[in-house]
């Protein structure tokens, strides 16, 4: 008991939200995490993984998670550098899950670590969203800070074309001062 609690801390330790981040993607306009990071995270083989999803087919619609297409798959690998189709790398195309498929998963592996990993993976999700939040507050500020400064500019240049018209022409052949 005392050496899964203790094993269950160091996963936590090290789903950091940051490590989570970085195994998140946007794909066709989702927020998606692979089959094969996930199964890493949940200590189990990516064949184990999907065939666990494909027991449970009817729990993962195609907005709980979809399969690449070619073209996707080597972006990533290519993103990646990982191994190749036709040199003892993966036979199929990866899927891909959603948050909500993530979330789907909890009730499909049910390990303590499962459990663990999951709750993480839920707490960077959370907070990404919170992020892109601020992220389009943060947006609105500068462009209406942007917009009110454009007024202020025009307003500058109009005054100093004015003075330019009202300034004294000066000779072309006067004393130049300095060096």
């Amino acid at each position: 008991m005392a050496a899964c609690y203790l094993l269950n801390e160091i996963i936590v330790d090290e789903l950091s939200s940051q490590n989570i981040g970085s195994l998140i993607f946007l794909i066709r306009g989702h927020k998606v995490m692979l089959d094969d990071d996930l199964a890493r995270l949940y200590g189990v083989k990516t064949k184990t993984l999907n065939q666990a999803i494909k027991r449970n087919a009817k729990r993962f619609p195609p907005d709980f998670m979809f399969q690449l297409i070619e073209i996707e798959s080597k972006n990533l690998r290519s993103q990646f550098v990982t191994s190749s189709l036709n040199y003892g790398g993966r036979r199929y195309l990866p899927y891909v899950f959603t948050e909500l498929g993530i979330a789907m998963l909890s009730s499909v592996l049910k390990s303590e670590q499962a459990i663990q990993v999951n709750i993480a993976i839920m707490r960077t999700f959370f907070k990404l969203r919170k992020l892109l939040a601020e992220d389009a507050t943060l947006a609105r500020k500068i462009q209406k800070a942007v917009s009110n400064s454009n007024k202020l500019f025009r307003v500058v240049f109009e005054r100093l074309d004015r003075l330019e018209a009202t300034a004294p022409i000066l000779p072309p052949n006067r004393r130049k001062i300095g060096i």
